[in-house]
């Protein structure tokens, strides 16, 4: 976790955006220290790059999409999870379209993309931006809230006027294996009479059961599930996409409630405008102080071991 990483080898796949239905050929690349993730538009004039950071944020109705003067990314939000899930700090994305492909609808073939690259570890350190006082955004109904910790931990509340999506609730340290093992293939999801209502207004045509977990009015249109939590997972793919538009990795507990990528996109906001409430560190720094406390550390179960321990030996 203490320098800065990118891919060994460039890397491609093609796939259809989401909401323009159009095919997309991708293509990601190294890239060198401190460059941050840049996407690339190579089917435009002179190849318009964007910084992947929250000043060039647009339209966070149904996608994270990114604008530079004429030139915009849609749906950045998956693939951006996939880079903070594994670290990932410089890279650049190519695209020969206004959208990421959609893929399966979730971060998996992302991470597949980056492993299959290969993950270089680069020279100089990587900071984190640590929260040291609570931002909210939201009200008591919805709200997304960032809170200090020495993790980056996410608690997160779904709940849908629905008898599936009620109250689905998960709280997990992010770490890469977490991400890869847990929270990676869980895909976006939308309900049936939204998606109609979506592709009237000339989104979502590139939408299917193949990239997305339909809900009806009494079931899922898909065969099924990955997993039981596959709802509440990919919110948390999305926030965790979402903030890392922060252009760094974060250590704090976000908390949210009834969130989405609008919240998601207003908390981020709010970071960049208190900086009173957070400071970057060096990764290598506080590696090295996670290894200190806990070399000093007597954990529980070792404690109940010892008193075990001493409890035999009286006898």
């Amino acid at each position: 976790m203490g320098y800065q990483k990118t891919i060994k080898n460039p890397i491609s796949c093609s796939g259809i955006g989401l909401h323009s239905g159009g095919k997309v050929r991708l293509t990601l690349k190294p890239a060198p220290i401190g460059a941050g993730i840049i996407f690339r538009r190579v089917d435009l004039p002179d190849h318009p790059a964007i910084p992947a950071r929250i000043e060039n944020l647009i339209n966070v109705n149904y996608a994270t999409s990114l604008c530079l003067g004429d030139v915009q990314i849609q749906t950045v939000e998956h693939l951006m999870a996939a880079f903070a899930g594994l670290g990932v700090d410089n890279i650049v994305v190519e695209l020969d379209a206004a959208e990421v492909p959609i893929m399966d609808g979730s971060a998996a073939p992302f991470i597949y993309l980056l492993h299959e690259a290969g993950i270089e570890v680069q020279s100089q350190t990587r900071y984190y931006l640590r929260i040291k006082k609570s931002i909210k955004v939201g009200d008591d109904d919805k709200f997304a809230m960032l809170s200090p910790a020495n993790e980056f931990r996410i608690s997160y509340n779904l709940d849908f006027n629905h008898h599936l999506l009620k109250n689905q609730r998960a709280s997990l340290v992010c770490s890469e294996e977490v991400f890869t093992n847990k929270l990676a293939r869980a895909r976006t999801f939308g309900f049936l009479d939204e998606v109609m209502e979506l592709r009237k207004n000339g989104l979502a045509k590139g939408g299917s059961l193949d990239n997305a977990v339909v809900i009806g009015r009494y079931n899922i249109l898909n065969e099924g599930l990955r997993f039981s939590e596959e709802f509440v997972y990919h919110k948390i793919v999305d926030s965790i996409g979402d903030l890392y538009l922060l252009g760094y990795p974060l250590l704090g507990h976000l908390m949210a409630h009834k969130a989405g990528h609008s919240l998601h996109s207003e908390l981020t906001r709010q970071i960049v405008k208190q900086p009173d409430k957070w400071e970057l560190v060096s990764g290598v720094a506080y590696r090295a102080q996670l290894q200190q406390q806990k070399r000093f550390t007597v954990y529980p179960q070792l404690q109940r071991a010892n008193a075990l321990f001493q409890r035999r030996a009286v006898v």
